[in-house]
């Protein structure tokens, strides 16, 4: 029998050049599935688990925000963080376009271009958080810092308290 091959995502390629240690997750999903249901099906810590939002600022210019499932971006914190006046949420439908990327398998790493890209600062002083892996079903568990290295990101204070 032969061992079937793992399918690499852009993101996964990418961290493996950069030589970044991560461990893929896979789950079964046909499509989109918001990230508490998807740390539930996998038995994940919720504060682990961090989604990617893309927004639009004043400037016309998109900005990526990387923050916990459970938790909302402040927008005018991240709007601050990106030095804009103010940000909005992409349409879902534009997502793909702008991305590369679907809604619920969209991840910081390896978009179409690189946007500036805001990581929660609560993600600092954790070991390992899981994001997405670039495609639905498919979660990445790696270090926040190896996340900022591969997403060209920095931290950021971007949630509502």
């Amino acid at each position: 029998m032969s061992k079937q091959k793992e399918i690499k995502t852009n993101a996964m390629r990418i961290l493996d050049k950069l030589n970044i240690q991560y461990q893929s997750q896979s789950y079964e999903s046909e499509a989109f599935v918001d990230g508490l249901k998807t740390a539930d099906q996998l038995n994940l810590p919720h504060e682990l688990v961090y989604k990617t939002l893309v927004t639009v600022g004043k400037s016309q210019e998109y900005f990526v925000f990387v923050i916990p499932i459970a938790t909302e971006l402040d927008m005018k914190k991240g709007a601050k963080s990106v030095c804009e006046k103010s940000i909005a949420m992409i349409h879902v439908k534009d997502l793909h376009d702008v991305t590369g990327y679907v809604r619920g398998g969209c991840t910081s790493i390896g978009m179409k271009r690189q946007f500036k890209t805001i990581i929660s600062d609560t993600a600092k002083g954790l070991d390992k958080i899981y994001i997405s892996g670039g495609k639905i079903g498919l979660q990445l568990r790696l270090a926040p810092d190896d996340l900022c290295k591969a997403a060209n990101a920095v931290y950021g204070d971007i949630i509502m308290k």
